[in-house]
């Protein structure tokens, strides 16, 4: 069940937002855990009593590191993350591991494909993250196991993001605030994300994959660049969008979750660009992983082995392949290199080049992040500069610009603030002629415009994609 799904819209969403608000405080933590647990079995139901022992078992260690004994607490510390990165491993890159052992020492060694369970990544971090909180006393140890499996099972979050730390919701588990305003304001969050997901990121999707599913000797420059540019677009629309709609779904239950993306396009660097897009998955690895090493509080020597580590990591926790380690370990040199010097060489140029710089480094990036193999991602970026006999453009490429420039056209604006900046000067400039119940109803119009947009077009397509299931 994902959110962009009619069943759960209409049928899952307003039949456990009706029980959550019917039943009393004490048993809004028990409704949504019931809900979010049997979110989980819906898509995934041999793979609930993965959850359920990830559950137990976190709730064990956290009583554990929680003790005064500093012995005991580390040994703790470590059989817990030990435990959990296991589970990773066997699930997501045991196959992985074994093919490239095999291609290594020409050997056969045969191991049935293991189906990654939903969402593993995200509640594995999750669950670490809340044992090395009570560890680092940055989180209270939680006693209840019921308000701990709600953590880690929160169905708003649970298998796209973004990655709830538990020292940001430590007291929301227990008390939280709710209001008319919040609820509101969590209703137009996941309405907007809704949009940006079925409106702009699925057709961006239609054209990324009908571009990157064409024989590279076909492939115009033109269209190659297109492909990567929309596919870009997409991967923000659909990822952005989900965050939009975690946020969204997290105010309406009471939660206040980070913000996981703002406008990345924007960036000038590299590095910029990174804490700009995903930010709950690189403040992770920035503190559980990047600070540990000693961060960047080193030799020189020190600071680019663990920049190159934790990109690898980000790299390879997206997915078990060698195209998403090439991917990080690319985001890695070249944040090292802007450290280093480039950062500095860039800011003595224009804005201009700066941005163009930013822009061509991610979408190249992109084209490694959806290829197929390394193989195809190396010919494509070959075609894309000219590397080959293909021609400038063609037919394909002329009917992608037709059929969906609108689309792109709004997704290249909505990429950046300038919709929020206009909204904000014009709210300013009108709001002692506008009253509030005006400007009320013409918001609740729009947001019922794409509700009715979004529905027709999940009615009239089946082509609404899932780009998480590898993680």
């Amino acid at each position: 069940m994902i959110f962009s799904s009619l069943v759960f819209l209409f049928l899952f969403l307003p039949i456990v937002l009706i029980f959550y608000y019917l039943v009393n405080q004490k048993l809004k933590n028990i409704v949504l855990l019931i809900a979010s647990l049997f979110f989980y079995a819906w898509g995934e139901p041999k793979y609930i009593f993965l959850m359920l022992g990830s559950i137990f078992f976190n709730y064990i260690f956290g009583l554990k590191v929680a003790s005064n004994n500093q012995k005991e607490k580390k040994t703790w510390l470590i059989i817990s993350i030990v435990f959990n990165i296991s589970g990773l491993v066997i699930f997501k890159y045991s196959n992985f591991l074994v093919d490239n052992v095999n291609n290594l020492l020409n050997i056969n060694i045969n191991i049935p494909t293991i189906a990654l369970p939903l969402g593993i990544s995200f509640f594995t971090f999750q669950t670490m993250s809340y044992v090395i909180d009570v560890y680092k006393k940055d989180g209270r140890v939680q006693k209840n196991i019921f308000d701990l499996a709600l953590y880690i099972s929160l169905f708003p979050q649970l298998v796209a993001g973004p990655i709830v730390r538990y020292q940001t919701v430590d007291e929301q588990i227990s008390k939280r605030n709710h209001s008319c305003e919040k609820f509101a304001e969590g209703v137009n969050r996941f309405v907007c994300g809704l949009a940006k997901k079925v409106i702009l990121s699925n057709q961006l999707g239609l054209i990324a994959d009908g571009v990157f599913s064409t024989n590279i000797a076909s492939l115009s420059i033109s269209e190659a660049w297109l492909g990567m540019i929309c596919y870009s677009l997409q991967i923000y629309f659909d990822f952005g969008g989900y965050s939009d709609m975690a946020i969204g779904l997290g105010k309406m239950f009471g939660f206040d979750f980070l913000e996981n993306f703002n406008y990345p396009y924007i960036s000038q660097s590299v590095s910029e660009f990174w804490r700009r897009w995903h930010i709950s998955l690189g403040s992770w690895f920035r503190d559980y992983v990047y600070i540990p090493l000693g961060g960047s509080r080193v030799s020189k020597f020190k600071l680019y082995r663990n920049l190159l580590v934790v990109w690898f990591l980000t790299g390879f926790w997206h997915g078990a392949s060698w195209n998403f380690i090439i991917w990080g370990l690319y985001f890695g040199v070249f944040i090292a290199l802007e450290k280093a010097f480039l950062e500095k060489l860039l800011y003595k140029g224009p804005k201009f080049i700066r941005h163009t710089y930013l822009l061509l480094i991610v979408g190249l990036g992109w084209v490694f992040f959806r290829a197929s193999n390394i193989e195809q991602a190396i010919d494509f970026i070959k075609v894309m500069f000219g590397f080959g006999a293909n021609s400038l453009a063609n037919a394909t490429f002329s009917a992608y610009i037709i059929d969906y420039y609108y689309i792109i056209f709004t997704a290249l604006i909505l990429s950046t603030p300038i919709v929020k900046a206009s909204k904000s000067f014009l709210y300013k400039l009108n709001k002692n002629i506008i009253n509030n119940k005006l400007s009320y109803m013409i918001h609740g119009l729009l947001l019922s415009t794409y509700m009715f947009v979004v529905v027709i077009m999940l009615c009239s397509s089946s082509y609404n994609p899932f780009l998480y299931f590898r993680f």
